[in-house]
């Protein structure tokens, strides 16, 4: 059986069972009444959620279509009741989430995402709360003393080069005996108030 020479990918999202033919599904070119039907047959179990859709079109005028998971934001609201983010994610925290809720969330999301790993669907879903301004309890506190230990880790392997460079300068100057030597010093400039 030959392959049908696809036309067209569309990427819509509708809310569960509550697809309606208009302006948004008149540009793919496909039979609206019948993707419409087709769709809130599959997702009239969902709820009331916001369902994501490709629509491939072929040549033929016929169709397939393909549902993902609801969107990360909107499980992220749900999960700490609230009906927005925050305006500046920076500065104002809108709600928090458990570490639960947030494995929760990032089982049901791994499908869509490009990682078999919850530990990473968790990190990313955790950077999507944190651009909303929701508070993963618990798991910010980790990953902030994961940053923290890797500063350290950085700052103490820093020290550790210094010293050895700053030995091996010293042992070339005991083992010059007499030569003319330029020393050069690579350091930061302490400042005084003024």
């Amino acid at each position: 059986m030959a392959k049908k020479e696809v036309v067209r990918v569309a990427k819509l999202q509708f809310n569960a069972g509550q697809a309606k033919p208009g302006p948004a599904l008149a540009g793919v070119g496909i039979n609206m009444p019948e993707f419409t039907r087709a769709f809130n047959d599959a997702t009239r179990e969902r709820g009331n959620e916001p369902v994501p859709v490709e629509i491939t079109v072929y040549k033929d005028k016929s169709f397939d279509f393909k549902l993902f998971t609801s969107p990360a934001s909107f499980k992220l609201l749900q999960a700490a009741k609230l009906s927005k983010g925050s305006q500046n994610s920076k500065t104002t925290i809108a709600g928090t989430i458990s570490v639960d809720q947030l494995r929760s969330i990032a089982e049901y999301k791994l499908p869509d995402l490009n990682t078999d790993d919850v530990e990473a669907a968790m990190a990313t879903i955790a950077g999507t709360a944190k651009n909303m301004g929701i508070l993963v309890e618990g798991f910010d506190d980790i990953a902030q003393a994961k940053a923290a230990a890797k500063a350290a880790a950085r700052e103490q392997a820093l020290n550790k080069a210094r010293e050895e460079s700053l030995a091996k300068a010293s042992q070339e100057l005991v083992d010059s005996k007499g030569q003319s030597i330029n020393v050069n010093v690579i350091g930061e400039e302490e400042k005084g108030e003024e």
